[in-house]
């Protein structure tokens, strides 16, 4: 029983970092991060190939978006050209890229320190992330949610279809950050757990220091809470956006590699642990932080339960949770008639 509850809690601290991702992005931007997913196969896979000593695909993926998004930005700006706008869009999606598909190729190597390869696919996801949003969510920001959220299907899509071609069908494991174990009555908690919770509880408290006392943290509620008023005060709501999807990125890539040790990943696992971060974000509303945290870990205890009580239902029962949520909400909203014609 305590080694199930452990297990829960384990697994729900992962979906509480997708669920705090999920719920950033779509406050920030309103988009509902479908491919939050694909950042944790990425970081994951990219990690294990690191550590192989091989280059993972994702890297000259990130250098061809950025083309892409420079490419972009030239075209949005040709009325309005001048070279400084064209020097910092060299730098940002030329320069910044290369750089970093030239510094992978540097360091790479079966002997490469494991702080090294977590850098080296925090760093490539993050730049996928960021010029995820510049191409596909950027240019759209203002229209609908239902729009929003069909780009974002469509992004998911793709990027697993990438994730098939950059990583093949066979999944893979990385190396574990720690080898080492502590008992504790009768549970035993290796190195790579404590890894998960440390690193889960460090996030979040980092979010709330970021939210509470940093000015773009502040910019970044106030966009949140009324994205009008945000612009007319000053604040870029296109650059609040990028940074949402530069951290929820970088959330995704950490998951990934704290998941891939423990069990192997293929190039679509990350949708389906995805989704769990996103039934706690439901749960929370789309808006409520502690809400989610609290919920994802509810949804690991209960996933944990299920696996070993009724395996063969195990994602039925998981995902079912989201049905009385869905039902409360429902009655609770106001009732608004349809027009008739």
């Amino acid at each position: 029983m305590l080694f199930l509850l452990q297990d829960g809690i384990t697994n729900g601290a992962i979906y509480a970092l997708l669920g705090l991702a999920l719920v950033l992005v779509f406050a920030v931007t309103r988009v509902i991060l479908i491919p939050q997913g694909e950042f944790v196969t990425y970081g994951a896979l990219s990690y294990a190939m690191l550590a192989t000593g091989q280059v993972p695909g994702t890297a000259r993926l990130a250098v061809a978006m950025g083309l892409v998004a420079f490419a972009l930005d030239l075209f949005f700006a040709r009325r309005a050209l001048h070279a400084r706008l064209v020097i910092r869009s060299v730098a940002l999606n030329i320069a910044f890229p290369m750089a970093l598909l030239g510094l992978v190729y540097a360091l790479v190597g079966p002997h490469t320190p494991i702080a090294v390869n977590i850098a080296l696919a925090l760093l490539i996801v993050a730049a996928i992330g960021l010029f995820l949003y510049r191409i596909a969510f950027q240019p759209i920001a203002h229209t609908s949610v239902l729009v929003l959220l069909i780009a974002s299907v469509g992004c998911h899509l793709a990027l697993q279809g990438l994730g098939l071609v950059f990583f093949g069908a066979e999944g893979l494991r990385g190396p574990a950050l720690s080898n080492a174990a502590v008992t504790a009555g009768p549970l035993r908690f290796t190195g790579q757990s404590l890894a998960v919770y440390g690193l889960t509880v460090g996030f979040i408290i980092a979010l709330w220091l970021f939210f509470g006392y940093t000015k773009t943290g502040k910019a970044l509620r106030a966009t949140a809470v009324n994205r009008l008023g945000a612009r007319l005060v000053g604040i870029r709501t296109t650059l609040s956006g990028q940074i949402a999807f530069l951290l929820a990125s970088v959330i995704g890539a950490i998951s990934g590699i704290l998941i891939v040790p423990i069990t192997t990943l293929y190039y679509d696992t990350g949708f389906l642990i995805g989704l769990k971060g996103f039934i706690a974000a439901i749960i929370g509303g789309l808006v409520s932080y502690p809400l989610t945290a609290v919920a994802a870990i509810v949804v690991g205890i209960v996933e944990a339960f299920s696996s070993f009580y009724a395996s063969n239902f195990k994602e039925v029962i998981v995902f079912t949770l989201i049905l009385p949520v869905l039902v409360l909400r429902s009655l609770a909203a106001p009732q608004v008639e349809e027009e008739k014609d």
